[in-house]
């Protein structure tokens, strides 16, 4: 369990992730968020279902895709038995349907994976205030700012220089390769020069999405490899 530097009890998190290194990453993320606190870690539904037995709960970090079903499936389960819990979806899933489903169901928010910590530092920062909110609303102005700081997020922060899309495309690349990119190969593909590739491959390394090992060539220097290593669903 992360200690966190609030005052008051903290909010209890059950972080849900089949891979182990996002689910790592997550639990680091969430323990240096003030008001937070790791409660629990879950690998698969089965697994997150045994937690919540034992284990109070507030806010649950989903992945959607895991080994032993659907993140929505548990989600249905764990209202037919009574947990209402909120739901932060951590997912790669874009389904609008999908989405749709979930808020009915109880998430609160999504974040679509890759992400930075300045991202889910948002969220959380935001679902937290609208946690806070209680007493009864003076009019229709008071609701509609509560709402507010769950449901109107401000654009997350990426490092100055780099944007979400160039982010994404170079995500998108380096997960459809079985073997790893170089620089030079991600940039022929997403169509930037390789030192423009290098920050965005650089900055998936430092937010634990990517891995990088030497290529030895034949002539000069090795090349970095990169390598995607989170959850590839």
């Amino acid at each position: 369990m992360n200690a966190t530097d609030s005052v008051g009890p903290a909010i209890r998190v059950l972080v849900v992730e089949d891979d182990p290194v996002a689910a790592d990453a997550h639990t680091l993320y969430v323990g240096r968020v003030p008001g937070f606190a790791v409660a629990g870690v879950a690998h698969s539904r089965v697994e997150a279902g045994r937690v919540l037995e034992r284990t109070d709960i507030d806010l649950i970090l989903l992945d959607l895709y895991l080994p032993d079903g659907h993140g929505l499936q548990l989600l249905r389960n764990l209202r037919a038995a009574g947990h209402h819990a909120d739901v932060i979806a951590v997912t790669s899933a874009r389904d609008l349907t999908v989405v749709r489903e979930g808020v009915s169901l109880g998430v609160v928010q999504y974040v679509l994976k890759p992400f930075t910590f300045a991202t889910l530092r948002d969220r959380l920062t935001r679902y937290a205030e609208f946690r806070a909110a209680a007493g009864e609303a003076s009019g229709q102005e008071e609701v509609d700012r509560a709402l507010g700081a769950l449901r109107a997020p401000q654009p997350s922060s990426l490092p100055k220089g780099l944007s979400a899309p160039t982010l994404e495309a170079v995500t998108r690349a380096l997960r459809a390769s079985d073997t790893g990119l170089t620089a030079a190969e991600a940039g022929v593909q997403v169509g930037i020069s390789r030192i423009t590739a290098r920050r965005y491959l650089e900055h998936l390394v430092t937010n634990g999405r990517a891995e990088r090992s030497p290529q030895y060539g034949q002539v000069g220097r090795p090349e970095l490899q990169y390598r995607w290593i989170a959850a590839t669903h």
